[in-house]
């Protein structure tokens, strides 16, 4: 009889060295920001080989662009359910303010990534594809104020423009810090694009 053949320890499947690997970039930019890493680093946080991320990413960016589809997908599904709780446009665009500073504040690596790596859309179909997803659910509302497709574009860019920076100075802690300042900031956000919405249709 045949001793028993030993098997090498068989790793991450498939998909799960993929979701191991996006993972582990997520963590990386949350310490480093999103030019702070590279795959091997990545590859290492995982637990894998450094050869391991080619089988799924080309590059960084690839990684990169992959984790900011995720991200412009997880604001259009908390940005649909903001905009879908009424009917009036302002108090909408309200809504969505203050659902992007959440957004902000809950996923600060996804945030970063979407925003701040620098990722050339023209390269990356889907993250392109991503992109106008969330633009597509929020021009109809804008277009309810701003007939006019560029006036409407206009006034999103405006609303989106003041909740990023409001965002961004929450992040730094200028508004303090905890559940209380997130509030706060959720609120000024909302009340920002109100003020906005309405002077637009004056």
């Amino acid at each position: 009889m045949s001793p028993p053949v030993k098997r090498r320890p068989v790793g991450h499947h498939h998909g799960d060295l993929r979701n191991a690997l996006m993972r582990a970039a997520l963590d990386l930019v949350g310490e480093r920001g999103p030019h702070g890493f590279t795959l091997a680093e990545a590859s290492r946080r995982a637990g894998v080989s450094v050869a391991a991320p080619y089988k799924h990413f080309a590059d960084r960016e690839t990684l990169l662009a992959e984790l900011a589809t995720r991200g412009y997908r997880e604001q259009r599904d908390r940005f649909a359910v903001a905009v879908g709780g009424g009917e009036d446009p302002v108090g909408q665009l309200a809504a969505f303010a203050s659902a992007y500073v959440r957004f902000a504040a809950e996923e600060p690596a996804l945030f970063d990534i979407t925003f701040n790596a620098g990722l050339d859309k023209s390269r990356f179909a889907e993250l392109a594809a991503a992109g106008d997803e969330v633009a597509a659910l929020l021009l109809p509302v804008v277009r309810r104020l701003a007939p006019d497709p560029d006036d409407a574009f206009d006034l999103l860019l405006r609303v989106a423009g003041a909740a990023h920076g409001l965002a961004v100075f929450l992040r730094q802690g200028l508004f303090g810090v905890g559940s209380g300042a997130l509030t706060d900031t959720e609120r000024r956000a909302a009340r920002t694009a109100r003020d906005i919405a309405r002077q637009h249709n004056v």
